[in-house]
């Protein structure tokens, strides 16, 4: 199925459905009801079948595994570490914080108040709050399986 499809249908429950077993690697009808709060093991059938004939998922004896991964617009964000979505600031935030504790202890080491070191430890500092706040917002839009 053409991406622009798969994003187009992929949305609400059947986004729950996809993330959640994204995140699983393998899922069952049952587990994703259950997961999910879903009314009734039917509906978890109904999605994990949808999700299946667009061609991201594959069903073996009842276990449901992904096959195909779509970045769809809020995904864009994040980065997958394993089972874990990573929203890509926190790698900006992460490299920020480093760089400006590294600076911090240089100047410390060195005792130098130098105007142009401290102006470059708020700059880094602003940066690295800044990135912080904005993983912390992608964590909080995305949509929770």
């Amino acid at each position: 199925m053409e991406r622009g499809k798969v994003e187009a249908q992929l949305k609400g429950n059947t986004l729950r459905v996809y993330i959640y077993a994204l995140k699983k690697r393998k899922v069952g009808v049952r587990e994703v009801q259950h997961a999910l709060h879903l009314s009734n093991p039917s509906l978890a059938q109904y999605h994990l079948n949808k999700l299946k004939e667009m061609g991201l998922i594959k069903e073996d004896k009842g276990v449901y595994e992904v096959v195909d991964e779509v970045k769809v617009t809020f995904m864009r964000d994040f980065l997958r570490v394993g089972t874990l979505m990573v929203p890509r600031f926190v790698m900006y935030a992460v490299f920020f914080t480093v760089f400006t504790i590294y600076i911090a202890m240089i100047t410390i080491h060195m005792y130098s108040s130098v105007p142009v070191t401290l102006l470059l430890l708020v700059l880094l500092a602003s940066a690295s709050t800044i990135f912080w706040y904005e993983a912390l917002e992608a964590w909080r839009s995305a949509p929770q399986p």
